[in-house]
């Protein structure tokens, strides 16, 4: 019996032990982001059901709860108060019936339009709607399912699918409210033909087919994941509405990519307001995909949030982590500019990343020189860092800053004014052999002025650019070795001025 007792007792302590590590090393395994969102294990790829709802932010998003590649599609589920600090909940709507869940939207039925919403308190009827694309090998419809318990548990509607057209390729539904009809209107993509279609309904289960819009700008892949949202036009009393279209291949850097089209929308019909051939991209980097807005936010907060998949179908399958793969890119909040090529999309950070900030190293007015030197003598450096520089460029033909350096490695930000371009280099950034067509320089547009406003965020396997107050993104994975942690600024003219530098160490969103 005593012998009995010590294995029993030997196994217990074995498991005990076992369950610890595990608990000590999840969110701090090599690769893995400490301030964007990654799912605890296994896959994870377009955004889905992004919504406020009762003081949460649900993400939902697409997940494979069986492995580290695609398949299996269900929607994975977290939830946040304040768009940065995320709790991973269970499978929200899985699988089933021989029928994958795709993409889609989620919205409020604030007033029980549907008759789903079961609330027991007279004076907020509401529930949860998500709808969805059903797959199947030849067929895709849009489906909805309800939660009456804010989204943790989801029933899968009896009549579905609420639209099926017995089309192959017709998915992504994004819902909105359109308030001057009082109808619920819902953009999908006709994927194969390059068109997005518009339907509306009363009650978010009979629908009526609108109209079409497409193909115009971008049309060198198949059309995925729309969006529709208005915007006030920054200092003016105007309005517009933007159309985003998601697009694989065919992206600006090569493989998935996001573009946007400015206009006007009727609630029936949207109408481009730039000739049809006009591209107007998300983001330069080869990694912002499926990017899809917010339904609703707290009181009195009107801005209209972003999210995008952090990744690219180039690669997306092949990326080197272990017990997970995807993630999300920051959310960003959407304004529009008038500029002199245009009304065009401006994009932020939400500011609540603010909240993680810590141990501010600020410099002002030295030379990219005396700022490394400086860097030197103070040992600085960092692995998850903000960084904010306002520059003078001077005769520098090309500038910017090195993050994530150490042992031959590094990822360059640099910006050449001759050439109004801004740039991500990540051709010796770590481990780039996994995938041919990763190891890439990709590079956006910038208007030049006396100085440049450089805004970088660098994560242990990412980084984020923002230049000039959010006129141009790009967005890039790396996989750096895990003392790649250096930080360089750097200039072909060495009396390049850099007027002001704050940057941060950023804390990790996961306990």
């Amino acid at each position: 019996m005593k012998a009995k007792a010590s294995i029993l007792w030997r196994a217990s302590l074995f498991l005990l032990t076992a369950v610890l590590i595990a608990a000590t090393t999840q969110f701090h395994e090599q690769y893995r982001l400490q301030y964007h969102f990654t799912p605890p294990r296994n896959w994870a790829n377009d955004p889905n059901g992004l919504v406020y709802y009762k003081g949460e932010y649900h993400l939902f998003y697409q997940h494979n709860p069986f492995g580290t590649k695609w398949g299996h599609m269900s929607w994975g589920h977290a939830v946040s108060p304040d768009l940065v600090h995320w709790t991973n909940l269970p499978v929200a709507i899985p699988e089933g019936d021989g029928i994958m869940i795709f993409s889609g939207s989620a919205v409020v039925d604030q007033h029980n339009s549907s008759g789903l919403c079961k609330s027991v308190d007279p004076k907020d009827p509401s529930c949860l709607i998500a709808i969805y694309a059903g797959h199947t090998e030849t067929l895709q419809t849009q489906n909805i399912a309800f939660s009456n318990d804010k989204g943790r548990t989801w029933t899968k509607y009896s009549g579905n699918p609420v639209i099926d057209l017995h089309l192959k390729d017709f998915r992504d539904p994004k819902v909105m409210w359109y308030e001057p009809s009082k109808r619920w209107i819902m953009a999908t993509a006709v994927s194969q033909e390059r068109k997005i279609r518009f339907f509306s309904s009363t009650d978010l289960i009979h629908w009526t087919q609108l109209g079409d819009f497409g193909p115009e700008g971008a049309t060198e892949g198949v059309w995925e994941c729309p969006d529709l949202y208005e915007l006030p036009v920054e200092g003016t009393n105007e309005k517009r509405w933007v159309l985003v279209v998601n697009i694989n291949p065919g992206g600006i850097a090569g493989g998935s990519g996001g573009q946007y089209f400015v206009g006007k929308f009727d609630g029936a019909k949207f109408t481009n307001e730039n000739p049809p051939a006009t591209k107007l991209w998300l983001d330069y980097g080869k990694d912002y995909y499926a990017a899809i807005s917010f339904f609703g936010g707290p009181p009195k907060d009107s801005r209209v949030q972003m999210l995008g998949w952090y990744s690219n179908w180039l690669y997306a399958n092949d990326t080197p982590e272990t017990t997970w793969r995807g993630a999300m890119a920051m959310p960003r909040t959407m304004t529009l500019k008038k500029t002199s090529d245009g009304i065009r999309l401006i994009q932020q950070p939400v500011k609540e990343f603010e909240t993680l900030r810590t141990q501010l190293y600020a410099l002002r007015n030295l030379t990219v020189d005396q700022i490394d030197r400086r860097f030197d003598r103070d040992g600085f450096k960092g692995n998850t860092v903000e960084i904010e520089a306002e520059i003078e460029p001077g005769e520098a033909r090309d500038f910017g800053v090195s993050v994530l350096r150490g042992g031959g490695q590094e990822t360059v930000i640099g910006v050449k004014p001759a050439e109004k371009q801004v740039y991500i280099d990540r051709t010796k950034s770590g481990d780039v052999g996994f995938n041919k067509d990763f190891s890439s320089r990709d590079a956006g547009p910038m208007h030049v002025g006396e100085t440049v406003k450089l805004h970088v965020y660098v994560d242990w396997s990412g980084v984020e650019v923002y230049l000039n107050d959010g006129e141009t993104t790009l967005a890039e994975r790396v996989f750096p070795g895990p003392d790649s942690k250096g930080v360089k600024f750097f200039s072909d003219s060495g009396a390049t001025r850099v007027k002001t530098l704050r940057i941060w160490r950023l804390t990790s969103i996961w306990k």
